[in-house]
């Protein structure tokens, strides 16, 4: 199994939520969170005064899916989130071990 983190655009939410759910993904989880890479923020003027906005908002996905999954999941955030502009975002992949159903202790990819 592999964990995918994507962390994207909120203007492209939509559009990466519908391409994961296109090509089966069943659950995720989703983030409203702050933050920036190689863009570093920008500045802005409001009623005079400049100031620096150096913390993004942005939409932080994160899926458990089956190996067989993950690349067809890897390739609808790629698709549906990449404007090609800086700031589109990122996507970690890692291996998950063990995953583990509370309500009925289903263990591996069945409790995904």
């Amino acid at each position: 199994m592999k964990k995918i983190e994507a962390v994207v655009q909120p203007s492209r939410f939509d559009a990466v939520k519908t391409a994961l759910q296109e090509v089966g993904v069943q659950g995720m989880t989703v983030f409203e969170v702050r933050g920036h890479g190689r863009q570093k923020g920008h500045t802005e003027v409001y009623r005079g005064s400049e100031y620096t906005v150096d913390l993004l908002p942005k939409i932080k996905v994160e899926m458990v899916v089956s190996d067989t999954l993950a690349v067809a999941a890897i390739q609808a955030i790629l698709k549906s989130a990449k404007t090609g502009k800086i700031g589109d975002g990122k996507i970690f992949v890692s291996t998950v071990e063990e995953a583990i159903r509370i309500r009925n202790e289903d263990r591996g990819e069945t409790a995904l």
